[in-house]
C-alpha cells in the first residue's frame, strides 16, 4: 500500500535489485532495422521522422555543430522511448527521476561550454556581458548572467521530470476517482473516465515533445558556443 502519491516514482526493487537498470535498457533492445531488401510503412516512416526532426535541430546550427546531430537523435529517441514505455501499466518511468535527468544535462550542459572555450573563448565569455553595458552594471551583470549559465542544466532536468511527474500524479489521481465512482456513481465514472483518456492522449503528447525540447535546448546551447 503507497503512503504517499509520490511512491509510485521510487525506484522499484525485485528481490533486492533496483529494477530502473531494466527500464534504462529496454528501449535499447528496440530494433531499428531488419535484414530485408525493402523496409515496411513503420520502418519507413520512422526514418521519415528521423531525417525531418535532424533538418528541423540541425538547420540553426552551424557547419561545426552538425557532427552532434548522432548524438542529439540518438538522445531524443531514446527519451522518447522510455517516457512513452512510462505510461504503459506495471511500467517505470526513469525520466521521472531528477537524478537521472541532471545525469543527462550536466553533461552535455558542460561539453557546450567546454566546445566553446576551446573553439571561440572570446566570444564565450562575451556571453557574460553584454555589448553596451554601463561600467556600472558590469559587475551585477557578469553575476547574474554566470548564475543564468549554471542554471540552465537544472532548468532542463526539472522541467523534464516536473511535466512528466505531473502528468502521471493526474492520471493516478483521476483513475483512483473512477475506481472509487464505478460503483457509487457509475455516471459520473464514466465521464471521469473519459477525462481519463483524454490526459493519457495529452500525456503521450507531452512525453514526446518534452524530450524534443530537452534536445531543442541543448542545440541552442550548442549554437551559442560554436
Amino acid at each position: 500500500m503507497m503512503i504517499s502519491l509520490f511512491d509510485q516514482f521510487a525506484s522499484p526493487k525485485l528481490m533486492g535489485m533496483s529494477l530502473i537498470f531494466i527500464a534504462f535498457m529496454v528501449p535499447l533492445m528496440f530494433p531499428n532495422s531488419f535484414p530485408r531488401w525493402t523496409n515496411n510503412r513503420f520502418f519507413t516512416t520512422q526514418t521519415w521522422l528521423i531525417n525531418r526532426f535532424v533538418n528541423q535541430l540541425m538547420m540553426p546550427l552551424n557547419i561545426g555543430g552538425h557532427k552532434w546531430a548522432l548524438l542529439f537523435t540518438s538522445l531524443m529517441l531514446y527519451l522518447i522511448s522510455m517516457n512513452l514505455l512510462g505510461l504503459l501499466p506495471y511500467t517505470f518511468t526513469p525520466t521521472t527521476q531528477l537524478s537521472m535527468n541532471m545525469g543527462f544535462a550536466v553533461p552535455l550542459w558542460l561539453a557546450t561550454v567546454i566546445v566553446g572555450m576551446l573553439n571561440q573563448p572570446t566570444a564565450s565569455l562575451g556571453h557574460l556581458l553584454p555589448e553596451g553595458t554601463p561600467t556600472l552594471l558590469i559587475p551585477v551583470l557578469v553575476i547574474i548572467e554566470t548564475i543564468s549559465l549554471f542554471i540552465r542544466p537544472l532548468a532542463l532536468g526539472v522541467r523534464l521530470t516536473a511535466n512528466l511527474t505531473a502528468g502521471h500524479l493526474l492520471i493516478h489521481l483521476i483513475s483512483t476517482a473512477v475506481y472509487t465512482l464505478l460503483l457509487q456513481m457509475p455516471t459520473v465514472a464514466f465521464l471521469t473516465s473519459t477525462v481519463l483518456i483524454l490526459l493519457s492522449l495529452l500525456e503521450i503528447a507531452v512525453a514526446m515533445i518534452q524530450a524534443y525540447v530537452f534536445i531543442l535546448l541543448l542545440s541552442l546551447y550548442f549554437q551559442e558556443n560554436i
